[in-house]
């Protein structure tokens, strides 16, 4: 609020006429108009005052949409109080005769003319509105900022509002980039859309940085400043984000999985052993503004034989668990009866699921009445299972089970949904899904089905229409979604399950699947789940017949693996045994199949933390190993080698490296005994104490610790000690000449022993290793050896030998070898020179020239004149030693 003064002044010509006093307007340039002939002063300034020209406000509009504030120089609405004024009077004859002249309203006949000058002084106090700001934004992303300084009054309050709405099923996520804001301004953000307005955030909370999230598609801004001058600042960036639904809530004694919390995303409801779900199984997230599951969470009830259920809606009826004799006193028999209960005006549809019993001891009634005196609907002695189901003839179902115990277990699962004269009832299709026109089921309505992956679809139409007014059912029965025996799969991806799955298999099948992909691709099978009987085999073929190749033959569980075939097609064959007397249910397998590109490698293994791996080749092909290493500290789990196999997989999963917690252990100290604490293990902090028997004593700390480290394996802190005698260290013998010691020390303990070397070309002479035998004092149990030269030995040899050649015995002898050599070579000379006398008496002639010439020819080699390496006589190799005796 501002007060201004300013003075307002109003020359008025008075005429003082003897009838009394009249006022007069002053002249302007415009012509005269008539008046009234008497108007107050006080309304006559009042109307001043309040006229539009007077305050100088104009209209006008403006092109910013988010501002709407008046440019500067124009005035403000106004509040006015007028102030009482002040008059004066003058005397003055020109200023008479010159207004008397212009003004054609003044008497003709006047006896005096006074002129009167009325000097009013008002105090006007102004209240400003505050400007309205306002935006409606819808953009998917935009800024919202405070209005601009400079387009706005300096002396303006502002009042502003800004509307963000984006489309349903998002939401706003608004950023603060910059607020700047003082205690006289407020800044508040609400979200709406939902049950009610909701407070996001306000100026009090908001951080340059922070986040703010709504819950709904709608948000408003408000930005109040009652500040006149130096508005604060702000902008927010924002965005739409996809809303999605609240995470379910698990029921009590059962679970839940939920595809997508984003709209159309589905959550499916189950329960534990012994318990049945109450209500919906499945429920979907619905767009809306705020989006929403479509129905509430189911209840887990407990099992029970019979009971009464009230106001029904959707459900289902199970096997009760097998009776106890000391709850039955009739042994173990069961006799269960329920009463399903819908609203006044709605019936009721039954759905048989599944049905196992033996006809002979167990039997199921189904009644459309509250009581087991009305006729029944279906009787499991006389009827077939419908494959429709069951419709009441009014608003209940009464069922009667009475069962006997017997080789077959009693199995059964009932379906039962509720609906009204102008609907159908809630579809139902295990293994399946199914997408409807109307979810609320009118008359009208079509809903198409379809099988998960690896279901083929049996006994039913695959559409179906809620028809007949005066009686609304479907116009066909819900087909069934079954897992086949075999078939012939060509789709680029797919399923293959065990018959009957998620059921146990039965016996005696004997299944082949066969894939036929692209022809320059490969497939390749992952295993997800297989658990078979050990007389059950499931064969994999790489081929398109039983006749290929195989890849891989399985039996019993097996945790998850992945086999690619090295062609376009693959065969799998499942054969469970008939003749198994002991045949237990088992869960069977479950693979995904799809096409890759060839390969002939193994896939690439992802790499193990805090370790490395090594590889034999330079890519995985088949026959490669990789080899597995730990970080210093950690421990390997698991096999340290991996070898690509045959069919492209790897023989183990990968290794793990898990750091080690403890220490190794220390060892047992011999005559003597240890303590551990804690006793489990050698964990960092583990402190381990010895002690000796009598007679020995500690050599070494008597107490070490496990100590951890930061890199490497955790370390005692000190080596284990050892129990020796008490008895006097025997002292050191000393080093021979030319030798040496091993582990050279001033003492040794009783029981210690030393060990004595020679350096090369002496050896050594006594004993090599002496003992240190216990005693007061010990003693060494032989004195310590010494080095001898080797040469002196060696000398003493030869000189041996030569003595003994000088010896009289030895002389003869060498003389009788002489005479046994020379005798043979004389007699050989004598008979060459008879023979040569003979021929050269008879022949002398013939043989003459011939003789002389072979005589006088010379050898055609030259004598050998290089010196042998041989001809030294000694040879040395290590310390052996050889030498040549001339004969």
């Amino acid at each position: 609020m501002v007060s201004k003064s300013f003075t307002v002044v109003l020359s008025v010509t008075i005429i003082h006429l003897v009838s009394g006093m009249t006022f007069m307007t002053p002249e302007s340039d415009t012509p005269p108009t008539s008046t009234p002939d008497t108007y107050p002063l006080g309304d006559l300034i009042h109307a001043a005052l309040r006229s539009k020209e007077y305050l100088g406000e104009s209209s006008g509009t403006t092109t910013n949409p988010t501002q709407a504030v008046p440019g500067l120089g124009r005035a403000e609405s106004t509040a006015t109080v007028i102030s009482p004024g002040l008059l004066t009077t003058a005397l003055s004859s020109s200023a008479a005769s010159h207004t008397g002249a212009r003004n054609p309203m003044s008497p003709l006949s006047i006896e005096e003319e006074t002129t009167t000058t009325l000097i009013t002084t008002t105090t006007i106090t102004t209240m400003h509105v505050p400007v309205q700001c306002n935006a409606t934004l819808s953009a998917m992303d935009d800024l919202v900022e405070s209005p601009d300084a400079a387009s706005t009054s300096s002396f303006s309050p502002l009042e502003c509002t800004y509307s963000i709405t984006v489309y349903a099923g998002y939401g706003v996520e608004m950023q603060v980039k910059k607020v700047n804001l003082s205690k006289k301004e407020s800044l508040t953000i609400m979200g709406y859309g939902g049950l009610g307005p909701e407070l996001l955030a306000n100026e009090t909370l908001m951080r340059e940085g922070q986040v703010i999230r709504s819950t709904s598609n709608q948000v408003y801004i408000h930005y109040r400043s009652l500040q006149q001058t130096n508005h604060g600042v702000f902008s927010l960036h924002y965005q739409a984000y996809l809303l999605s639904c609240p995470f379910p809530l698990s029921p009590e004694s059962g679970g839940v999985t939920v595809t997508d919390i984003h709209p159309g995303g589905q959550a499916h409801f189950h329960c534990d052993p012994g318990f049945q779900v109450r209500g919906h199984e499945m429920a979907t997230c619905v767009n809306a503004t705020v989006p929403r599951w479509s129905t509430p969470e189911p209840q887990c009830v407990a099992v029970s034989c019979g009971g009464w259920i009230r106001n029904a809606t959707v459900g289902r009826i199970l096997s009760p668990p097998p009776p106890s004799v000391s709850n039955h006193s009739n042994g173990s028999n069961l006799s269960c009866h329920w009463l399903i209960e819908a609203k006044e005006g709605h019936r009721l549809h039954l759905h048989f699921e599944r049905i196992a019993f033996d006809e002979n001891d167990d039997k199921l009634i189904v009644r459309s009445s509250n009581s087991s005196l009305s006729s029944s609907l279906f009787d499991s002695d006389l009827d077939d299972v419908p494959e429709r189901g069951l419709l009441s003839e009014g608003s209940t179902l009464y069922l009667e089970l009475t069962a006997d115990s017997s080789s077959i277990p009693l199995l059964f699962s009932l379906r039962y949904e509720a609906f009204d004269d102008e609907h159908c009832w809630e579809p139902y299709m295990p293994h399946g899904n199914f997408s409807s026109s109307d979810i609320s089921y009118q008359l009208g309505t079509t809903v198409t089905f379809a099988c998960s992956p690896g279901f083929v679809m049996e006994q039913g139409s695959g559409t179906i229409e809620c028809i007949d007014p005066s009686n609304p059912h479907w116009n066909d029965s819900e087909p069934v979604c079954k897992a086949q025996c075999g078939g012939g799969l060509t789709e680029a991806s797919g399923t293959i399950l065990s018959p009957d799955w998620p059921q146990s298999y039965s016996k005696g099948l004997d299944c082949v699947w066969q894939i036929h992909g692209n022809e320059e691709k490969r497939i390749e099978l992952d295993i997800q789940i297989l658990n078979i009987r050990h007389t059950d085999v499931l064969t994999i073929f790489d081929g398109q017949d039983l006749m290929s190749n195989v890849i891989g033959q399985y039996v019993r569980s097996r945790e998850r693996f992945q086999v690619v075939s090295g062609g376009s097609e693959v065969t799998l064959q499942f054969q469970s045994d008939p003749d198994d007397s002991t045949f237990i249910s088992s869960q069977g397998f479950v693979i995904h199949y799809r096409e890759v590109e060839p390969n002939d490698t193994c896939p690439t293994l992802p790499r193990i933390e805090f370790g490395w791996v090594t590889s034999s080749h330079s890519s995985n092909v088949r026959g490669s190993v990789l080899t597995y290493q730990c970080q210093p500290g950690y421990d390997i789990s698991g096999s340290d080698i991996v070898t690509c196999q045959w069919d492209l997989s790897w023989s183990s999963s990968p290794p793990t490296c898990t750091k080690v917690q403890q220490c190794p252990d220390p060892g047992e100290v011999v005559n003597g005994a240890r303590s551990v604490r804690p006793e489990t293990g050698f964990a960092v902090g583990t402190l381990v104490r010895f002690s000796c028997n009598q007679g020995y004593q500690l050599e070494g700390p008597s107490q070490i610790s496990c100590h951890g480290r930061d890199t490497g394996t955790p370390k005692w802190s000190d080596r284990s000690p050892k129990c020796v005698l008490k008895y006097d260290p025997c002292p050191n013998p000393g080093v021979p000449d030319n030798g040496y010691q091993t582990l050279y020390k001033h003492s040794y303990q009783a029981g210690e022993t030393l060990r004595f070397f020679c350096y090369e070309g002496y050896e050594l002479i006594g004993e090599v290793i002496i003992s240190c035998v216990p005693g007061h004092p010990s003693q060494w149990n032989n004195p310590p050896p010494f080095c001898k030269v080797a040469y002196e030995e060696l000398l003493d040899d030869h000189n041996l030998e030569v003595s003994q050649s000088l010896d009289p015995s030895h002389q003869i002898l060498s003389e009788n070898i002489a005479l046994a050599i020379i005798l043979p070579i004389i007699l050989v000379i004598l008979l060459i020179g008879g023979i040569y006398m003979y021929y050269s008496n008879v022949c002398r002639l013939e043989w003459k020239p011939l003789f002389w010439k072979s005589l006088s020819h010379t050898h055609s080699y030259s004598p050998i004149t290089v010196e042998s390496d041989f001809n030294n006589p000694l040879y040395e190799a290590g310390d052996t030693r050889e030498y040549e005796v001339s004969i």
